[in-house]
């Protein structure tokens, strides 16, 4: 049960001598303070009864007090007896009328989703704003408090997402995630407690299933790399093979290359993904493609035109926001492109990584894939790299069938 109480704040003292009057939550040993925006001094409150004396308006705030440790007190009881547990900060948002504390979607509005939009993150933003919606849309728009949100909940919702909108298990662990990072995200801003956490050992165990990454063949990069295309199809497969060419390099990272980033035959960036930098050779066929684009006029001193509409490039929430339609677009020229020059593969942006992680195969020791793909941990490379080494595996089965 939460203790609330009246006290003067003696470490907020004002130059003139006063401290501010307030009421005192206190839960789990965490306290929360609300203010009442009144100031007095030490010898105008009682510690004993924790009321205000030798004030002109000491009836007046005497009672202001006993309505607030009142209403505070009765929103603990209340909590206690819908067994919710919940923390001293929460009770005070509860009773000042932000209902933050105690309400799953307003900290996902108010917080989550606006840090995501104030750090920038258009894509996260994006892609996880419908994600807490179709919770929403679940819980037929009532909003949810976030001791509610219990096992059995979520294990309808998924079976809820899988029925009506037929997608695919990933897609439901996505939405999963989305609601367990605002929890702990909560629990660590005070306005919960980790008693309810629905996740963990105990609770909802989220593990991606694997998925399958398909790359194009050497002779198919072939076709492509040959092919007859229009204009706006050679530009769409002119940044495809640079991002093939620098080692898979992620499409975000090719439509912010500067011309500054070449120096002396070799490109020098940083992965935007996890900031870290390295450098590789310009080999001729890279060379040939950026030497398309040398005599066109630079904005930015980029390579590529499609981040040029960004005023301002450290504006990274239009950057990503600019940067997804652009893929978008690419990709669309992609799609129109491979049909027609004879390759059956699904063709986008992203295939160029797993198409340098499908020749490279196990030719390449994995240490030196790793500094290729800028993985900060080798097992990334290692768990990455096994989608595409087929050899002990089809030796293996060769051994049991045949090989002819």
């Amino acid at each position: 049960m939460a203790s609330v109480k009246a006290v003067l704040r003696k470490k907020e003292s004002k130059k003139d001598g006063t401290y501010p009057l307030a009421i005192r939550i206190t839960k789990d040993r965490k306290s929360s303070f609300i203010h009442l925006g009144y100031q007095l001094r030490l010898d105008q409150w009682d510690e004993v009864t924790c009321q205000v004396k030798k004030h002109s308006n000491a009836a007046r705030l005497n009672n202001l007090i006993a309505h607030k440790v009142a209403e505070l007190s009765g929103q603990a009881i209340d909590d206690q007896t819908k067994r919710k547990r919940t923390t001293a900060k929460a009770i005070k948002e509860t009773v000042e009328g932000t209902g933050k504390g105690s309400s799953f979607f307003r900290y996902a509005e108010e917080d989550y989703l606006k840090n995501l939009r104030d750090l920038g993150s258009f894509n996260r933003y994006v892609a996880e704003k419908p994600r807490i919606n179709h919770f929403r849309e679940f819980l037929d728009g009532a909003d949810i408090a976030f001791q509610d949100i219990t096992i059995p909940l979520l294990r309808r919702f998924s079976a809820y997402l899988k029925r009506t909108r037929n997608i695919k298990d990933r897609t439901i662990i996505n939405h999963l995630i989305i609601i367990r990072t605002i929890f702990n995200q909560a629990i660590q801003a005070g306005f919960v407690t980790a008693e309810h956490y629905p996740f963990g050992k105990h609770g909802i165990q989220i593990k991606f299933p694997d998925s399958v990454k398909i790359g194009l063949s050497p002779d198919e990069v072939t076709i492509l790399e040959e092919a007859a295309l229009s204009p706006i199809q050679d530009h769409a497969r002119n940044i495809w093979l640079i991002s093939f060419y620098f080692a898979g390099m992620r499409v975000s990272d090719v439509l912010r290359l500067k011309w500054s980033d070449f120096q002396d035959g070799r490109l020098y960036y940083t992965m935007g993904k996890n900031d870290k930098s390295g450098s590789f050779k310009v080999s001729p066929k890279a060379q040939r493609i950026l030497d398309k684009y040398i005599e066109r006029k630079r904005i930015h001193n980029l390579v590529f035109p499609e981040l040029e509409v960004v005023k301002d490039l450290n504006d990274k929430y239009m950057v990503q926001k600019k940067t997804s339609e652009a893929v978008s677009r690419l990709n669309k020229q992609l799609k129109k492109i491979t049909p027609e020059i004879g390759i059956e593969k699904k063709v986008s942006m992203h295939i160029a990584r797993h198409t340098f992680g499908n020749i490279s195969g196990d030719k390449i020791p994995v240490q030196m894939l790793q500094k290729l793909y800028r993985h900060s941990n080798i097992t990334t490379t290692v768990n990455y790299q096994s989608n595409f080494i087929f050899k002990d595996t089809d030796e293996a089965l060769e051994k049991v069938i045949g090989g002819n």
